[in-house]
């Protein structure tokens, strides 16, 4: 089964989660840019969940927020067109269904490897990346990571398995399916760390008693907005609007509603 075969299998199986009509005073513009950005007529979102960056659901009130989403919505919005939120498993599989043209938009860390499959454009967020240990953990400091066979686990597919595969010398990174198996594994001392940016471990943590995100960081992620290739003549579009949501307070204001925690500050 081809890549473009499976991605709109597990779109289709993937539940959308809503539909957003077009907001009826959003300044008009150029056809030709909506129809480049959503050539089926409708804002295809690509997201996941346990991520404020992506989708994270209220457990009291079901309500869902997270930037992708509701970036998504807002330029869905911008351009008149409606907006279908489709929700994967993981990561990975947004990126896949990107490349393939089986969404249109996700939100994502704009690393020079996915670069080649996709168009970003300038950081919008940037987030520390971190560990979240278990209680009691001999783990106390970022350092400590690397000094002996700790089992680190990452999500599979993500920029942060690429990146510790390639440096740690002793620690073992341990690719996972998703963020609530890491929970479980955390859980089950089947890990001894997890390993990626603050937002999603802060969440990770809500959940795990007594766990500690460590003070101090092993990298960070610049987070941009990203469309498949192809599509590049309307990327100026598309970062004329990612300045305006951040002159506006609308990011802000979105990055309050999802709980997002561990952004960085320019250097």
């Amino acid at each position: 089964m081809n890549l473009l075969r499976r991605v709109l299998i597990a779109a289709a199986i993937g539940t959308p989660l809503l539909v957003a009509g077009c907001a009826a005073t959003a300044p008009a513009v150029d056809p030709a840019v909506a129809r480049v950005l959503a050539p089926s007529g409708t804002l295809r979102v690509g997201v996941y969940p346990g991520s404020p960056t992506s989708l994270v659901v209220n457990p009291k009130t079901g309500e869902r927020a997270g930037v992708a989403m509701e970036l998504g919505q807002a330029l869905g919005n911008r351009l008149g067109v409606p907006v279908q939120v489709f929700e994967f498993g993981r990561l990975a599989l947004v990126l896949d269904a990107l490349k393939a043209g089986a969404v249109d938009f996700t939100f994502t860390n704009a690393t020079e490897a996915r670069a080649k499959d996709m168009a970003f454009t300038p950081p919008v967020i940037r987030l520390e990346l971190g560990y979240l240990v278990p209680p009691g953990s001999a783990i106390t400091a970022v350092g400590d990571v690397d000094l002996r066979a700790n089992r680190v686990g990452v999500a599979e597919g993500s920029s942060s398995q690429g990146v510790l595969t390639r440096t740690f010398k002793q620690a073992v990174v341990v690719p996972v399916a998703s963020i609530k198996l890491g929970q479980e594994l955390l859980r089950q001392r089947k890990l001894d760390a997890f390993a990626t940016n603050k937002g999603i471990l802060f969440e990770m943590a809500d959940d795990l008693p007594g766990f500690r995100v460590l003070d101090g960081r092993w990298g960070l992620e610049n987070l941009a907005i990203a469309i498949p290739k192809g599509r590049e003549t309307a990327l100026p579009f598309v970062g004329q609007f990612a300045q305006g949501v951040q002159a506006s307070g609308q990011l802000q204001a979105i990055i309050t509603r999802a709980g997002l925690r561990g952004t960085a500050r320019p250097d």
